[in-house]
């Protein structure tokens, strides 16, 4: 710029922008200039918040969105000095630092160079005295902007969207500096402190009223993001906790249409339908005269999510649902989720829309994380079906090993008792006939303690019979816990395994003593014999008290169990914890 022409003493160009005021001060001029290019910004920034793969809260994205989004903001940049006014001697009033800066919010250092470098080298090709001035201020504001980014996020952990106020404050003090630029490296410096005097002002106010606007546009975004996610995620859970139930009694056609059912009232969708693989098991909804349940799957979108193990979602505007049952189907748009249970599909649960309707974000999040859960909890069920069948197994199988060995020592007993007292052989002999129906017929979970102690009752009868005068049985039961509920089969082989390994061994009397007793919210049911011949088990040893202790922590909660103390050769005692009805909150 010559002497005689600065910007401070002639009056402002055209603007870029197309924006022509007839104003007596370039200043303002350029302020409103600067003000109009800013509404193109905001269109500009709005379309990067609806980038799909762009969450500007982590900072961490692909290289394909790095690239992206240095093309984008460098694109924004270099516009923004198209967009500038063009004064005397190449000076350009612009808003080219705000996506520099930005993107150094945004991304920290390497993005923030990147795109301020970039711009910057696009500057140099425009001309002017202050065209180096102004290339070094926009790549040091990315830059330095980028630096600030980095220490927030390392002080609040890693996720971290700047403030308008600090976008404002980062950007206000960035365009500073950008004047500074100007006045210690373009030369004449008479006429860059005029050009400063004339862009200064409004470039700080504009460009940071610009960066502010654009955080106060991204964070209403993201809010309502995170608005649409945590009402998918509160419906979601309301869906999982109504069929959490259902689910656990299989997936079929008889659970299916209860879980359709409470779908369709929890997202408000049109239809609602569950398949597996080849059915439809349940539909629910808007179509229900001509999609019905029992039917085939006919939708080619259901057995693409099924052939692919993906989710389809046709959003009745660039993909349509067409019925191919009924051509005055008002179904016009759907998302197929599908279930996955063990890494493979057993089903597909289904969200329909009319065409008079659009699809609604809420509805698409929430059909996938439905999809999601529907299949955590037929995994659970599958998990605990099959548990349960383990758990019944081993039960048979401890049944089996303690079943003949008692047999024998009872027949045994009966018949030495024959001869001598054929009543009392009578009467062991429905004691033993007792006992093996009721092992027989034992209830596959629960028991009542009075189940338990009948069922005990009468093996203590031949066991007493065996021993004669050498055993005494001593029984000290709160009648209040009489109707408590523990697993079945509890009792029996903790008793056995007191005469078994303790009583039996002993050349004196013995004593075996059963009490039951409240301990605070817990019932406490002791097996005690004054043997103390106890020993921890190895190897296969032990079965049948680790599977009581097994089933107890399995059916009522891994706090409740069984617990051994023994003193040797003065006592074993085995207590049994479990929890009283409403005992504990």
């Amino acid at each position: 710029m010559r002497s005689g022409s600065s910007p401070a003493r002639s009056t402002a160009g055209s603007a870029g922008s197309g924006l022509i005021l007839s104003v007596a001060s370039p200043t303002l001029h350029l302020l409103l200039a600067l003000l109009e290019a800013t509404s193109v910004f905001m269109v500009l920034f709005y379309l990067l918040g609806r980038f799909p793969a762009f969450d500007p809260r982590s900072g961490v994205w692909t290289p394909t969105t790095w690239l992206l989004l240095w093309a984008f903001l460098s694109t924004v940049s270099i516009l923004g000095s198209y967009l500038g006014i063009r004064l005397p001697g190449g000076v350009i009033g612009n808003s080219r630092a705000v996506a520099s800066i930005l993107a150094g919010l945004l991304g920290g250092p390497w993005l923030g160079l990147a795109v301020g470098g970039t711009a910057g080298l696009h500057r140099l090709t425009l001309g002017g005295f202050t065209a180096l001035s102004g290339a070094i201020a926009t790549t040091s504001e990315g830059l330095i902007a980028g630096l600030v980014s980095r220490r927030f996020r390392r002080d609040s952990g890693g996720s971290w969207l700047p403030d308008w106020r600090v976008a404002a404050l980062v950007t206000a003090a960035g365009e500073t500096m950008h004047m500074g630029i100007v006045i210690l490296v373009s030369r004449p410096v008479a006429d860059s402190v005029a050009a400063v005097e004339v862009i200064g002002p409004p470039m700080i106010v504009a460009n940071s009223i610009a960066a502010a606007i654009w955080t106060l546009l991204m964070r209403d975004r993201l809010q309502l993001l995170d608005q649409v996610a945590a009402t998918s995620s509160t419906r979601a859970l309301r869906v999982a906790e109504r069929t959490l139930g259902i689910l656990g009694r299989g997936f079929g056609s008889e659970t299916a249409p209860e879980v359709a059912r409470i779908i369709l009232e929890e997202t408000g969708a049109g239809a609602v339908a569950i398949t597996d693989r080849t059915t439809v098991l349940a539909f629910e909804g808007i179509g229900g005269d001509h999609h019905r349940a029992g039917g085939p799957i006919v939708s080619p979108l259901s057995r693409r999510a099924i052939e692919r193990r993906e989710l389809v979602f046709a959003d009745g505007v660039h993909e349509h649902f067409v019925c191919p049952l009924s051509p005055a189907c008002r179904l016009d748009a759907v998302l197929v989720a599908p279930l996955v249970v063990d890494g493979s599909i057993v089903g597909t649960v289904q969200l329909y829309e009319p065409r008079d309707r659009r699809f609604r974000s809420v509805n698409r999040s929430l059909g996938e994380g439905l999809a999601g859960l529907l299949s955590s909890q037929l995994l659970a069920a599958r998990y605990e079906e099959a548990k349960g069948l383990l758990t019944r197994q081993e039960l048979k199988l401890v049944q089996a090993q303690v079943n003949p060995h008692f047999l024998f020592n009872a027949l045994n007993t009966v018949a030495a008792v024959l001869r001598a007292d054929p009543e009392r052989a009578r009467a062991l002999l429905l004691h033993l006939a007792a006992f093996f129906r009721k092992n027989l017929k034992r209830p596959a979970e629960l028991a009542t303690l009075r189940e338990e102690l009948e069922h005990v009752g009468a093996y203590l009868e031949i066991e007493r019979a065996r021993f004669a005068d050498r055993l005494r049985i001593e029984t000290e039961v709160d009648p209040a816990l009489l109707d408590l509920r523990l697993p079945a089969f509890t009792l029996q082989p903790l008793v056995e395994n007191a005469f078994k390994h303790g009583l039996a061994q002993l050349l004196r009397p013995g004593t075996a003593r059963i009490r039951a007793r409240r301990s605070g919210p817990d019932a406490l049911i002791e097996i005690e014999d004054d043997a103390g011949a106890y020993v921890e088990p190895v190897g296969g040893e032990g079965l049948g008290m680790r599977l009581v202790d097994k089933r107890i922590k399995n059916l009522l909660g891994a706090e409740f169990g069984v617990a051994v103390s023994c003193v040797p050769g003065e006592l074993t005692r085995v207590t049994v914890r479990v929890p009283l009805p409403g005992g504990r909150a």
